[in-house]
């Protein structure tokens, strides 16, 4: 909540803030999700999946939620002052988690390169626990709320491994 966090900018709601975060992490993930979702009838609806596979309308809805709370969860880090101890940390790893997140639907649906993906999911978990646990050092809600990030990307990981290894 914004009355619990010393706000690096005060003048500036707590609200705003996130709102702006959200906002622009929702966009990326449209331009991106826009560029190289898999069309109806297409290769990514052709290829054998795991019994666990959601139905293909659960992917945007999920998405969309964990986006929200990935730019909630940021917000909260970016509205610490400048000199709060491990600050610029996290915020440099949520971006390079972000990038990888991004760069996954590229290599997954634009370039269907499944090994590549696998290799891609690997780092993006990796860097979405980094992230996590370097934020939770700043502020605890912060690293709370990426837990649903970090167990989808853990299922994306074993989907992915799945659909390389047999397909």
């Amino acid at each position: 909540m914004a009355d619990t966090l010393a706000l690096r900018d005060p003048q500036r709601p707590f609200w705003w803030t996130a709102l702006c975060f959200i906002v622009g992490i929702e966009a990326l993930g449209m331009v991106v999700g826009g560029l190289f979702a898999p069309t109806p009838g297409g290769w990514y609806f052709q290829l054998e999946k795991p019994a666990l596979n959601p139905p293909a309308w659960v992917f945007p809805v999920a998405w969309t939620l964990l986006y929200a709370m990935m730019g909630w969860a940021i917000a909260r880090i970016w509205a610490r002052p400048a000199e709060t101890p491990g600050r610029a940390t996290a915020l440099w790893a949520f971006g390079v988690q972000l990038a990888l997140n991004l760069s996954w639907s590229i290599v997954f649906f634009g370039l269907q390169a499944l090994s590549a993906a696998v290799v891609a999911t690997l780092a993006l978990l990796a860097s979405v626990l980094v992230a996590t646990a370097a934020m939770a050092r700043v502020d605890r809600m912060a690293g709370a709320l990426m837990l649903p990030y970090c167990a989808w990307v853990a299922f994306a990981f074993y989907l992915t491994i799945w659909i390389a290894g047999n397909n």
